[in-house]
This record gives structure tokens, C-alpha cells and sequence, in this order.
């Protein structure tokens, strides 16, 4: 795991958005530049963790569908070497990208429970925030509060004059 950890994801999928741009040309498999580019917009968004989970789970299943491809369509020598080249490419890339969730607290597969990003409005946790009283803590007071008993008033009898209370 250490040569994936000195491994740049962005460096590796723009490499892979270059190798998937130039297999193009020829008979290749028609989604590696779909998925790399989606693979662009994942890696620059820090906050997309699902985007990055999604991105992940096509390069790993595409690494799947490219052996399939290669079986059932013929292609010259160079670019079935290239599209090997490229199958073979997109191991240490998705490494790179499982490493990075991994980092952010993000397990692969998993609903992006790592890092609590929203908590409950109004302080409704265990642990309470803002000066807020939290809904299990044993210091609340259930007894209901006594409304003040209303005090004498004076009623003016002069139109639109100020009643006191």
C-alpha cells in the first residue's frame, strides 16, 4: 500500500482520460472516456463523496468489462495492447481512490457514514452543542412552568390611549 499512497489520483486520471481519449480513435471499449471524465469531476469535488464512491465502483467494474470486450471483438495488435495497457491501468487508479475515501472516512460501498457533516437543528443530540439542552439530559426540569398571574389593568376610556399592564 505504500506505492499507492506516493500515487497522485488526479495525475492518474487525467493519464487515464488521455489513454481512453486515444483508444478512441480506434475499436475500443466506448466507455473508459465516459468514466474517466466522470472520474475528473469526482476527484476535483471534495465534497461529492458519493460521487467518488460511484466513480470507484465503475472503475473496478469496468476493469471486469474490458476483459469481456477484448474476448468478443477482434482488434489489431497495438490496440489491444493499449487497451491492456489501459485495463491494467485503472488497478492502481482505483486503489488511489479507495485510499483517498479511506482518508476522508468514507468506507467503499458503505452510505458515507464516516465524518458527520449535519447534525439535528436546535442542539437535539447526545452531546449537545450551542448551549443547547440535549433531549437526555437528566438536569431537565419536567415539570411544566406556572404562568404568571396577570396583574391589574386600567382601561382609559379616551380613544387610542395607551393601556398599561
Amino acid at each position: 500500500m505504500d506505492f499507492v499512497q506516493g500515487l497522485d489520483p488526479s495525475k492518474l486520471v487525467l493519464g487515464g482520460v488521455g489513454l481512453s481519449f486515444f483508444l478512441s480513435l480506434f475499436s475500443s471499449p466506448p466507455y473508459n472516456l465516459p468514466i474517466y471524465l466522470f472520474g475528473v469531476y469526482a476527484q476535483e469535488q471534495t465534497e461529492a463523496i458519493q460521487s467518488q464512491q460511484i466513480f470507484t465502483g465503475l472503475l473496478g467494474a469496468s476493469a471486469c468489462f474490458d476483459v469481456i470486450w477484448m474476448i468478443r471483438n477482434e482488434q489489431n495488435g497495438f490496440t489491444k495492447f493499449m487497451t491492456v495497457v489501459l485495463a491494467l491501468y485503472k488497478i492502481p487508479t482505483f486503489l488511489s481512490f479507495l485510499l483517498v475515501m479511506r482518508q476522508r472516512g468514507t468506507p467503499f460501498g458503505g452510505s458515507g457514514q464516516g465524518v458527520t457533516v449535519w447534525s439535528m437543528p436546535g442542539g437535539f443530540t447526545s452531546s449537545g452543542r450551542d448551549g443547547y439542552q440535549t433531549v437526555d439530559d437528566d438536569s431537565y426540569n419536567h415539570q411544566p412552568a406556572v404562568p404568571p398571574k396577570p396583574g391589574p389593568t386600567t382601561n382609559s376610556s379616551a380613544p387610542g390611549a395607551y393601556q398599561t399592564v
